[in-house]
């Protein structure tokens, strides 16, 4: 058994986070196809900071014996029509998935979304990731609409499913 523990991220976590969202990317669900993305640990640690001075948006890690294992990015928006929606990102380590980490983090995104002023969370999702699909449905995420050839993989056009969750 493990203890998991989530929280949001500060600057030191810069370096962890980036080795997460390489492995994450490595599964080839992720926007950026593996090795496309080149992170610098400077550049993400003001990325945190400027997430930090927002209401609507936040970074936050799920760690295990102090390694940060997962992310979760909730980016919100500042104009009031849309001030209540935030887009969600997720990743978490081949090493660790399968263990209930996506919806730790999730069950506490939704906190913080009420806590925030956060009716709508959205998020995209390529159809043939079934187990981030699954995932998603599980926390209450409903398929709005099918994203037709949003993205190019390895040749091959992919469909994304929107996907959003009324807190």
């Amino acid at each position: 058994m493990f203890k998991l523990f989530i929280r949001e991220a500060d600057r030191n976590d810069s370096e962890q986070i980036i080795a997460v969202m390489t492995n994450a990317e490595a599964s080839n669900f992720m926007l950026f196809g593996p090795g496309e993305r080149n992170l610098a640990p400077e550049k993400f640690v003001k990325y945190i900071d400027n997430l930090h001075h927002s209401s609507h948006s936040a970074l936050f890690v799920a760690e295990i014996d102090e390694k940060v294992v997962a992310y979760l990015i909730v980016q919100g928006n500042e104009p009031s029509r849309i001030a209540h929606r935030a887009y969600v990102v997720i990743g978490i380590h081949s090493d660790y998935r399968g263990r209930k980490i996506g919806t730790a983090l999730f069950k506490h995104v939704e906190d913080w979304a009420k806590d925030n002023g956060i009716h709508r969370l959205e998020l995209t999702v390529m159809e043939n990731n079934e187990a981030g699909v699954a995932l998603y449905k599980r926390m209450g995420y409903d398929i709005e609409g099918t994203k037709r050839d949003s993205l190019y993989v390895d040749g091959q056009y992919v469909n994304e499913y929107y996907m959003s969750k009324l807190i």
